[in-house]
């Protein structure tokens, strides 16, 4: 199966497939099935333009931005590194010849990611995909919805999110409502949260709370907890065990050792009451831990991922990093509507289609107010290891609300 084979879903391939034929291509070639890796780029070395860091992919008349963290405190960025690279297989397996990507530094900093997209606008980037960083995001939105150009940032932050400002990441508050509906539906009535007083765990709970309350499901208990009173908040759930059935527990996997130390220690047997987690518990750290065995978890699934990582090792004899998929989808997207949609292609209704789109993480779609769902799976840990419980929707039914 490859990755980015049909950008739109199943409810508008009839569609675009005549779009394709009118363009003289037929539905299985062109920018909507995987190229050989050796397809012609157009990589320009990276040089100063006015102060950023500037390269550009392509030569096509579709001018299209690439805000990326290059570059943090002066010297170069891993992931910025990655996000770069997966936009190059991208547009490498599209065959497309309809867009040039400008590429610029935002110096992983806010004022930064200013300048670079005012310099890409300034060169004719009709859309805007990146930055990464929350701040990042916010800034180069003022300055492209001041231009009138839509922004696919990359950003989990909702807040950086709005109306014409998209992000194509892997969003907490989808985590959550997948696993909580997912749980309801195995019939799951009284929960418990164990939350880290963090970031995370501030939108994790509050999204818990709210889909809770949309499924009718009682809260027994929520517990805060930082490293130093960890041991404590799982007493008083162990306390409290009698009267739930599941326990949600939106940590970092860097996190989990202990908090499983802690729930061994207090008698909370995952045997007896569900544990649910987020995606990022797709980690080899989590999934070995005894008391998490039997757990449950959405993410995205895996094996899309590990085509486009294997063509990613192919081409640039590295591992991506994990988030590398976002700089991949964006630019599968944009090649794919700069080549079949016309003077619509980078439009509001053509990026909030409420059929979405199919990359290497599965099936989105964008909200008219910025955020987007994710077909997610549910997978359960077991033995080390973690298999499907419940798969990824393979296409969206109903509308974009």
């Amino acid at each position: 199966m490859t990755t980015f084979r049909a950008i739109f879903s199943a409810a508008t391939v009839v569609s675009l497939a005549a779009l394709l034929a009118a363009c003289g291509q037929s539905p299985g070639g062109g920018p909507l099935a995987d190229a050989p890796l050796s397809a012609p780029t157009s990589p320009v070395q990276s040089k100063p333009l006015g102060g950023i860091s500037s390269s550009q992919i392509g030569n096509g008349p579709d001018k299209v931005a690439l805000i990326l963290p290059l570059t943090q405190n002066g010297n170069p960025s891993s992931i910025g590194t990655s996000l770069r690279n997966a936009a190059e297989l991208a547009y490498a397996e599209s065959g497309s010849n309809d867009l040039t990507i400008l590429v610029k530094d935002d110096r992983s900093t806010p004022d930064g990611a200013r300048d670079a997209t005012q310099a890409a606008i300034n060169e004719g980037a009709e859309l805007v995909l990146g930055p990464l960083f929350a701040g990042d995001v916010r800034e180069a939105a003022r300055v492209a919805k001041a231009a009138n150009r839509p922004v696919i940032g990359f950003s989990t932050d909702t807040g950086a999110a709005s109306h014409g400002v998209y992000l194509l990441s892997f969003l907490i508050e989808s985590y959550v409502d997948r696993i909580v509906d997912y749980a309801a539906a195995q019939g799951k009535k009284s929960f418990a949260a164990l939350v880290p007083e963090n970031d995370y765990g501030n939108v994790a709970l509050a999204e818990f709370q709210q889909a809770a309350a949309r499924r009718n499901i009682r809260v027994q208990a929520i517990e805060r907890y930082q490293p130093s009173t960890l041991n404590a908040a799982v007493a008083r759930i162990g306390a409290n065990l009698s009267q739930v059935d599941a326990l949600f527990i939106p940590d970092q996997a860097e996190a989990m050792p202990a908090v499983a130390q802690a729930l061994t220690a207090n008698g909370v047997d995952s045997h007896k009451v569900q544990i649910l987690g987020t995606g990022i518990w797709n980690d080899a750290r989590v999934l070995k831990l005894p008391a998490l065995q039997g757990a449950w978890f959405a993410t995205p699934e895996n094996t899309g991922f590990n085509a486009f990582a294997a063509r990613y090792r192919a081409k640039f004899g590295s591992d991506p990093a994990r988030i590398a998929t976002l700089s991949y989808d964006s630019v599968s997207l944009v090649s794919a509507l700069a080549r079949t949609q016309g003077s619509q292609r980078f439009a509001e209704s053509t990026l909030t289609n409420p059929s979405g789109f199919n990359g290497a993480d599965g099936v989105f779609r964008f909200r008219a107010e910025g955020p987007n769902e994710r077909g997610l799976a549910v997978l359960q840990i077991n033995n080390g290891a973690a298999t499907t419980v419940s798969p990824a929707p393979r296409s969206f039914s109903g509308n974009n609300t």
